[in-house]
């Protein structure tokens, strides 16, 4: 005979039942991006690569050239966002407060390496907000001058320079470009010492060195080429031990009798510190042999640009040096960003 359980039993399993369901729920953490989800691809929808310079700039030829392949290779949109202003530190403080996931970025020199040591105001940190991708491509710059200046080799230019004193001046697109930090480490270098004119922009410097009224500037190759082969101006060197495969024609500082005096400009793909390890290490993955791939290549030297297409590994070692070299020479010269 089947035994009936007593209904004062049953009342109180009912209860016990309610209150393991009445119990306070275990807080939930907020609910993370799916790219951080394990087991969820990614990416799951459009990533967006930021550029603090105008379209049409060296950073953004640079991002718009690597976006199509890298979006054949996510399935996914890759969309270039121009955000310009404070020499590409807006839209590096975009990337580095970044929490979608989605979101790179393609930056220059200062915006990975010496942005705070500029000026303490700087919103990010590049070396605790940013994490490194991949080293994309590099320069180095060529130290010209005008064409009526009379000189035929490095040294008949530094011995005119030298005489000049503070009565020549250098141009540069700003205070705490790597033209304006480079000039002043050869200044220590060479004994010289022109006075620092900023302008706008290299297009200003360079009318500013045919007209006459400054005396050199360190300009990237690829401009400076046009204008030296046109009969404007002149090459004194290029800021490199061994000649650049960019302008081979040139010789280099080193050549000229400044030794070991090596300065480059470099673009390279940076994310928020906050993204998954695994997404910037596909990313590093992707975007290295995106760089390295024929096609993109001859893009990238065609624009100025010797590809180095390395891993994040290789980005974070080319910042610390840099950092070191650069932030040096600021604190040395005392060299401020208002």
């Amino acid at each position: 005979m089947t035994q009936s359980i007593p209904r004062r039993a049953l009342l109180l399993l009912a209860l016990a039942a309610a209150g393991v369901q009445a119990q306070a729920p275990t807080p939930s953490r907020p609910a993370r991006p799916a790219a951080a989800t394990p087991g969820k691809p990614w990416p799951t929808q459009p990533v967006k690569i930021m550029v603090g310079f105008p379209g049409g700039s060296t950073p953004d030829l640079v991002a718009r050239t690597i976006a199509e392949p890298l979006s054949r290779a996510l399935g996914q949109p890759v969309v270039v966002e121009n955000r310009p202003g404070a020499g590409g530190n807006i839209a590096a403080d975009i990337v580095a407060k970044a929490t979608d996931e989605h979101t790179i970025g393609v930056m220059i020199n200062g915006n990975l390496t010496i942005a705070r040591m500029l000026n303490p105001a700087t919103p990010y940190d590049p070396a605790r907000d940013l994490a490194p991708i991949s080293l994309i491509g590099t320069a180095p710059l060529l130290l010209t001058a005008p064409a009526s200046l009379p000189f035929t080799n490095a040294q008949e230019f530094f011995l005119a320079a030298r005489n000049g004193g503070d009565k020549w001046s250098y141009g540069t697109p700003g205070v705490g470009t790597v033209g304006h930090i480079g000039m002043e480490l050869l200044k220590t270098k060479t004994n010289i010492s022109p006075v620092h004119v900023p302008y706008p922009g290299n297009p200003q410097v360079i009318n500013a060195m045919i007209g006459g009224q400054i005396q050199l500037s360190l300009l990237p190759p690829g401009l400076a080429a046009a204008q030296i082969r046109a009969g404007k101006l002149k090459a004194v060197g290029v800021t490199s031990v061994n000649r650049s495969p960019l302008v081979p024609e040139y010789p280099s500082l080193d050549e000229g009798g400044i030794r070991g005096f090596q300065l480059e400009i470099w673009t390279a793909a940076a994310a928020p510190a906050s993204m998954p390890k695994p997404v910037v290490a596909r990313l590093s993955a992707l975007i290295s042999e995106i760089a390295r791939s024929p096609d993109v290549r001859q893009k990238l030297f065609q624009q100025g640009w010797q590809v180095a297409g390395t891993s994040a590994e290789g980005l974070a070692n080319r910042m610390k040096s840099d950092t070191n070299l650069l932030g040096g020479v600021i604190a040395m010269r005392n060299i401020k960003v208002e």
